[in-house]
């Protein structure tokens, strides 16, 4: 559905039904921690302070939430009052074949602030530049920076009541996308007050329970938040322990029922020093663009009904040029920018009284080395002892 000016918001149904799902389920998950297991937080208290810093919606820093298990449940560590607040906005991705395989876990999923997302071994529309990758960029920038010094950034005012400018150089005033071609999905981008969300993440993709507590090679997803955001997002790592225990890989019947009695322990980070970690590899993304756009004949970002040289303009969240998809030089910046999250998480897990992990563990090949199959098929127990699933 497109629109001349769209809403500053979602309809009130809409923000209704989605405080209801998530402060219900979130309330439930903090019963079942705290009530029935022996759960202990670790640097909450600065995490909340960094929430407390979202209530004005204007004033808000965009914000990227990494940890190593693909377990939902964890916010409900969160007090009450955070779990009720829609202006703590939050956003994390489930598998399309598992959390939107129908009507009823499509409405449940997307009100829950959850995105569709294929995962390539199971859907022809994986990968890391499927349309829903570019919902998660657009929902961590600010919707009016701009990189293109020819194109000023447009103001929005404060209020409310305000539209989204229809020169908006996003969406286009769409509020739908699809994943297939297919199917439709509301577009949570489109709405200026959803700018600067946060968004949890599992860079891990799969869960992944090994008894050495040691972490699954992370994807390039989240180098593509971090390089492709305006402005770098913020990174809080985490590091979670238990919930393996809970919802163990090899538990027996019933086993849709999180087992209770367990310890689980929530490790939240400090806010990473973006500038200093992630801000060299901007600067090799940006320098890249440029010496593709040279390469090319382009002296600047064209707009997206500009073509010329068979190159589009790369509109934040969207890549076509194929350099800076597939050129060896953009996978290398992507695998060096997944290490250096990764290192963020493994200082976590060290603070938390972990061993530090062999290096190697960080790569693919040696993930496929142990498993003895392609890592992004297998599913079941690995040759390591680790047991692999779906990701939810």
């Amino acid at each position: 559905m497109t629109t001349p000016e769209r809403p500053y918001q979602p309809s009130l149904a809409w923000r209704v039904g989605s405080t209801l799902n998530i402060g219900i389920v979130g309330s439930g998950w903090r019963a079942f921690l705290y009530a029935l297991n022996r759960t202990e937080t670790k640097g909450l208290d600065g995490f909340l302070e960094l929430l407390n810093t979202r209530k004005d919606e204007t004033k808000r820093t965009t914000g990227l939430i990494t940890d190593r298990l693909d377990d939902p449940m964890i916010w409900g560590v969160l007090p009450y009052k955070y779990l009720w607040n829609p202006n703590n906005m939050r956003w994390s991705l489930g598998s399309y074949d598992i959390c939107f395989k129908n009507k009823a876990l499509e409405l449940f999923f997307s009100t829950g602030n959850t995105l569709p997302t294929h995962r390539k071994a199971h859907s022809q529309y994986g990968g890391l530049f499927q349309p829903t990758m570019t919902q998660v960029i657009r929902l961590l920038s600010d919707p009016h920076a701009s990189t293109d010094p020819t194109h000023p950034t447009t103001q929005l005012s404060d209020h409310p009541s305000h539209p989204f400018p229809s020169s908006d150089p996003f969406t286009a005033s769409l509020l739908t996308y699809s994943t297939t071609g297919l199917d439709s999905f509301p577009a949570p981008s489109a709405y200026p007050s959803r700018r600067h969300s946060w968004i949890h993440i599992f860079p891990e993709g799969m869960t992944h329970q090994h008894p050495e507590k040691v972490m699954r090679y992370f994807k390039w997803g989240v180098a593509r938040l971090i390089l492709e955001a305006e402005p770098c997002p913020d990174v809080v790592p985490m590091w979670i322990d238990g919930p393996q225990e809970v919802m163990s890989g090899e538990r027996g019947w019933p086993r849709p029922v999180p087992r209770c009695g367990k310890e689980i322990v929530v490790s939240f980070g400090e806010r990473v020093d973006t500038e200093k970690v992630f801000g060299p590899y901007r600067d090799r993304w940006e320098r890249l663009k440029e010496k593709t756009r040279r390469e090319k004949g382009v002296t600047r970002d064209l707009s997206q009904s500009d073509v010329g040289d068979g190159v589009r303009e790369q509109r934040i969240g969207e890549l076509a040029d194929e350099e800076l998809m597939y050129g060896q030089e953009a996978e290398q910046l992507r695998i060096d920018v997944t290490m250096a999250v990764r290192n963020e998480v493994l200082k976590v897990r060290r603070q938390a009284g972990v061993p530090d992990e062999d290096p190697k563990r960080g790569l693919a090949e040696t993930y496929r080395a142990e498993g003895g199959k392609e890592a992004s098929k297998v599913e079941g127990e690995m040759a390591d002892g680790s047991l692999v699933q779906p990701g939810v």
